[in-house]
């Protein structure tokens, strides 16, 4: 059976768009994958993984590398916010397959050096600094111009570009923006605290601050704050304001760590937002995967494995199917249910933080969510 596709171009260079395009050269289609950012950066701290990530790795062949840079660790702590006592351990079962537990943490510009070097390795044709400038369709192909002044015509065109798609608004410029949940993140690197083996949490009002290792001696905090509008905090700002949020935790961990804490910590400010994108996620020959149509707030940790996973399976469909048209049904009907169900249960839990909601239902969404991404992708 022939691939529906010969060639493809991949829009964005992220980690969905990486792992389509590895495993479309993997499968023996030619794919060019063109990257905005100049030096293919990825900003961030430690970003945390649920175990079914470990697996995408698994197939990408990346895993020894997140082995030999990354932290897995087995177990959820829940902490008193005032004397560090433990309130509750949650096991976090390990992914069959991986050999590893199911907790997992690594900092994002190792993870994006990670597999970029993969991307490169699979023969796909990196161009950066550049993105499309026009995309034309007809019933055999697609015309792409890019803003190098180059062009190219390709049987198919996988579009990763994030949150705030270039390719959607492109596409669809009627499609839903993005949506502000009324929560913020903040974020930083340190080293691991004394007594921390995994990840640990500190549930206060209106607030909730994690610490998850990331690599051997490192960790990044998390604080999540309920915040009713959505801000632009200076840069200068971040420190001050992460330190009385820290302040309202009498924690002797997270008092040592906030004094620790500087202008080199890797400081990170962002509002959560949320999208779900109604299918179809294509329009004619141009498929949009990742953050592009189900963008997810990070309480269950998946954001990354889902992204992930739809290039994977794009790229398992366009290698198995006979027309792209198929391919791109096939990918839409295995991927609904799975990244509508990550997006809406991250916001359920999110609401239940921000109006002190039933804890129970919080921790029954938890159990499941997590039950259900160990399923079969």
């Amino acid at each position: 059976m022939m691939a529906a596709a010969k060639k493809v171009l991949v829009i964005g260079g992220g980690f969905s768009g990486m792992s389509a395009a590895i495993m479309l050269a993997r499968g023996g289609i030619e794919t060019d994958l063109v990257e905005i950012d100049a030096g293919w950066r990825s900003y961030g701290a430690g970003i945390s993984l649920h175990g079914a990530t470990l697996r995408v790795f698994a197939e990408l062949g990346i895993l020894g590398a997140f082995k030999a840079t990354g932290a897995a660790t087995d177990g959820l702590v829940v902490r008193m916010p005032h004397n560090d006592q433990v309130i509750v351990t949650i096991p976090t079962p390990p992914m069959p397959g991986t050999g590893l537990p199911g907790n997992a943490a690594i900092m994002r510009p190792a993870l994006a050096a990670i597999l970029a070097d993969a991307t490169r390795a699979a023969g796909v044709s990196v161009k950066l600094g550049c993105s499309f400038e026009t995309i034309t369709q007809d019933e055999l192909g697609v015309d792409v111009t890019f803003t190098d002044g180059t062009r190219a015509r390709y049987d198919a065109v996988i579009g990763a570009d994030g949150l705030y798609s270039k390719t959607r608004a492109t596409l669809m410029p009627e499609a839903p923006q993005p949506e502000y949940v009324g929560q913020a993140v903040w974020r930083a690197e340190m080293a691991t605290p004394e007594g921390i083996e995994t990840i640990n949490m500190w549930l206060g009002k209106g607030l909730k601050v994690g610490i998850n290792p990331v690599s051997a001696g490192r960790s990044y905090m998390f604080v999540t704050e309920d915040r009713p509008t959505n801000d632009w905090v200076e840069e200068s700002e971040l420190l001050p304001q992460m330190i009385a949020l820290l302040d309202q935790f009498p924690s002797p961990t997270l008092t040592a760590v906030k004094e620790g804490l500087s202008e080199e910590s890797k400081l990170i400010y962002r509002p959560l937002e949320k999208m779900l994108l109604p299918q179809p996620w294509h329009a004619g020959r141009v498929m949009l995967i990742g953050d592009a149509v189900h963008a997810t707030t990070p309480h269950l940790g998946a954001g990354a494995c889902i992204g992930m996973e739809d290039g994977l399976v794009i790229a398992e469909q366009l290698l198995r199917a006979d027309t792209v048209a198929e391919a791109f049904t096939a990918h839409e009907s295995r991927r609904w249910d799975r990244c509508s169900m990550v997006v809406h249960n991250s916001a359920r839990l999110s609401e239940i933080e921000i109006t002190g909601g039933d804890q129970k239902e919080h921790n029954d969404i938890m159990s499941r969510s997590m039950m259900a991404l160990g399923e079969p992708v």
